[in-house]
């Protein structure tokens, strides 16, 4: 690796190097439950430094073949992404450039928090809605890498939605822009010579010689983010050829990303949320389909196991929201207190309508609450608006980090957390999910996107112990054969990685999945971007390194 870091250094890099052990040790984990060390961590500077990283590697790789390079911001990824055997790109430290709203567009760059990327834009009363639950904690490039979604995603779809342009740098060590192309432009790229045109040209022949096999492999669900997206690339009816669809949602595997431009949506100035405890679930199918009839802006739920983390911890909540915050959360947790000496309800709902005037918004929340007074459940609460819902609304997002950072005996195993099932199949669905979870002993916890059939069950496991770590593969399997049995997918929002990158070929078939790696080897021939991911993905190696420290 000296040679690699001095090769780079003469080459004209002008980032930071680091190969600490503290910094590698730092380095070698996301939000997963893998664990792999690199080698060295560097901190580009800017577009010029990523193409000297590429460049270098390709010269390096001859004495040093399994020199490559994996991406990483905020390092959120639940999957493995975020994490590489030999160098982890930092995009955090320089990768922070934000420009300005204009014409409901903005340029940023990778390493921007959303936290910070969403001040800016509701100034202009613009969002760009594809937010994940770990909205405080992720990055934009991370958000692309993913192609990530959540609660607002249920109205408007995922990040790929509104991805308009993207500057890369790919495997050749060159920059390119990529953004939709219609007939004479494509044409006009897939005459170039060297390696842009010949991506042109082979990723569309690919695409249209497959075409119908390709469509027809798209998941039948709201939100998928297994393998590659090629059936949105090439719309022969419209005429349109965007790599963007593809570089969305591949996970850092097919190129180092520089610049993002999106599009945005207006914020609807007005919403409020309906907020109903369960004290039982065995109709939660049927409900999940009847509030969707209502056409809701978001419909987000979280189960009791999160609710008595969040009682337990309060005080937690005071690094995300501060003092003030606090305060007023637990202000507006009082009125709740009486239900829950109760007993804790077996499930939250959270059922969002949004509108231009607080009285629209109002009769929408009103006349779904008499819809479901047949159902009776434990309690219903009308929060006509959107600083009153706040308070379960910081509970489900903050659900996960209570689960990583405060349960000190188990440890989370997000590896069946992401699934997602059409709503209809809803009813007879989670009953045998229940049924897998008991059969298994895992202790779960269940939130997720209700609306979109999307749920999140983590389980919490003592990871350390080879015969909990023996679940993993067989639980597993039992999962996804029943997810796809229900015309599901395997991941909505946290993407393949190293966990679920092995089973591609169970969901899509072989021929599916050999055209996902014919992509890869067509933008990256000789592997340099983030093997052990995705379609390049092997369970005993993902199994061989599950962490075993925490």
């Amino acid at each position: 690796m000296e040679q690699f870091i001095g090769s780079l250094a003469q080459a004209g890099f002008e980032g930071e190097v680091d190969s600490s052990d503290a910094t590698l040790d730092a380095y070698s984990h996301d939000a997963s439950l893998f664990e792999l060390k690199p080698q060295v961590v560097v901190y580009p500077k800017d577009e010029d430094d990523l193409q000297w990283l590429v460049a270098t590697v390709n010269q390096c790789r001859k004495y040093m073949p399994s020199l490559n390079l994996t991406a990483r911001s905020a390092g959120t990824c639940m999957s493995g992404g975020a994490i590489g055997d030999s160098v982890v790109v930092d995009f955090n430290r320089h990768f922070t450039g934000l420009g300005e709203v204009k014409n409901l567009k903005i340029q940023t760059q990778p390493g921007v928090f959303y936290r910070d990327f969403e001040k800016v834009t509701l100034k202009h009363k613009a969002l760009l809605p594809s937010f994940p639950a770990s909205r405080e904690l992720a990055t934009l490039g991370g958000m692309v890498a993913n192609n990530a979604g959540g609660e607002k995603s249920l109205e408007f779809g995922k990040t790929e939605n509104f991805v308009r342009q993207l500057n890369v740098v790919l495997s050749d060590g060159n920059p390119y822009v990529l953004k939709p192309l219609d007939k004479k432009e494509l044409a006009r790229k897939k005459a170039l010579k060297g390696f842009e045109g010949e991506i042109y040209r082979q990723i569309f022949e690919l695409l249209d010689s497959n075409y119908d096999k390709i469509k027809a492999a798209k998941p039948h669900v709201s939100k998928n983010s297994t393998g590659y997206n090629l059936w949105d690339v090439w719309d022969r009816e419209a005429g349109v050829f965007d790599l963007t669809k593809l570089f969305t949602g591949s996970q850092g595997t097919l190129g180092l990303i520089s610049d993002i431009q999106f599009s945005l949506v207006p914020n609807k100035p007005h919403s409020g949320v309906l907020v109903a405890f369960m004290k039982n679930i065995d109709n939660l199918g049927e409900i999940v389909n009847v509030v969707l009839t209502q056409k809701p802006a978001s419909f987000e739920s979280f189960d009791n196991y999160t609710l008595k983390l969040s009682i337990k911890f309060f005080p937690y909540f005071r690094k995300t929201i501060g003092w003030k915050g606090l305060i007023k959360l637990g202000w507006q947790l009082l009125p709740d207190a009486l239900l829950l000496f109760r007993g804790i309800p077996k499930m939250v709902l959270l059922i969002e309508f949004t509108g231009q005037t607080p009285e629209e918004v109002s009769a929408k929340v009103h006349n779904m609450r008499q819809i479901l007074q047949s159902y009776k459940l434990e309690a219903m609460e009308e929060d006509a608006t959107e600083a009153k819902a706040w308070k379960f609304r910081i509970m489900r997002r903050e659900s996960f980090n209570l689960l990583r950072k405060k349960v000190k005996d188990k440890h989370t195993a997000p590896f069946i957390d992401d699934l997602v099932v059409p709503p209809p199949h809803l009813v007879e669905f989670l009953p045998r999910l229940q049924a897998i979870i008991k059969k298994y002993k895992l202790m779960a916890t269940v939130a997720g996107h209700m609306g979109d059939g999307n749920f999140h069950v983590i389980p919490l496991m003592k990871i350390e112990d080879p015969k909990e770590r023996a679940k993993l593969a067989p639980a597993m399997k039992e999962v996804n054969e029943l997810v796809l049995s229900y015309g599901g997918s395997l991941s909505g929002e946290h993407n393949d990685g190293m966990i679920r990158g092995p089973w591609l070929q169970q969901m899509y078939g072989k021929e599916i999945t050999d055209l996902f790696r014919k992509t890869k080897h067509i933008f990256d021939p000789s592997n340099i971007f983030n093997p052990h991911k995705k379609t390049d993905a092997d369970w005993e190696f993902s199994m061989s390194h599950v962490r075993q420290r925490f």
